[in-house]
């Protein structure tokens, strides 16, 4: 093969690298919030989430700190609780960790979206849910610093998931 070819071909190559998109920064949430991918969260439903909290850790029982929330799973919130919680499925981590990680801010129209549910003995209840898929977190304490239980859960067919964390 001659120089020229070669050029050509290198010439190419660094024109596609040009365009390829360049990654995140690490802790970056791709993409910006967009509502219509919350949409779905707002229509009424026939699910339900009953939680029951029975975390315990080095012998000590956790109890609820005050309520629970309730985040519908988008893109957006896929990759905040990545960020956050190093997870989409589950995670129990110190508040004071996922306080520490940088997920940008969280503005007050993802906010509206984030139900809540004050935990009474240990137990909460979301009802009247469209069916999908939710991110239910829970803040807990054993009288120390508290931990924060997130859990991914899925509503479908108008059923009632029993989630214990």
């Amino acid at each position: 093969m001659s120089i020229r070819p070669l050029a050509a071909l290198a010439a190419a190559a660094a024109a596609l690298a040009a365009c390829a998109p360049a990654p995140a920064p690490i802790g970056a949430v791709p993409g910006a919030f967009q509502a219509d991918d919350f949409a779905w969260s707002q229509r009424g439903g026939q699910a339900a989430i009953e939680g029951r909290v029975t975390y315990a850790q080095d012998g000590k029982a956790y109890a609820c700190v005050a309520s629970a929330g309730l985040t519908p799973d988008t893109p957006y919130t896929r990759a905040r609780f990545r960020t956050l919680y190093g997870s989409t499925e589950r995670a129990a981590l110190p508040a004071a960790v996922v306080r520490a990680r940088d997920a940008g801010e969280a503005g007050a129209d993802y906010r509206a979206y984030v139900r809540s549910e004050r935990c009474d003995n240990g137990r909460f209840r979301f009802s009247g849910l469209p069916d999908g898929g939710w991110f239910l977190i829970v803040p807990v304490t054993a009288g120390e610093a508290p931990v924060v239980l997130m859990r991914h859960v899925d509503t479908r067919g108008g059923r009632v998931v029993n989630v214990t964390l």
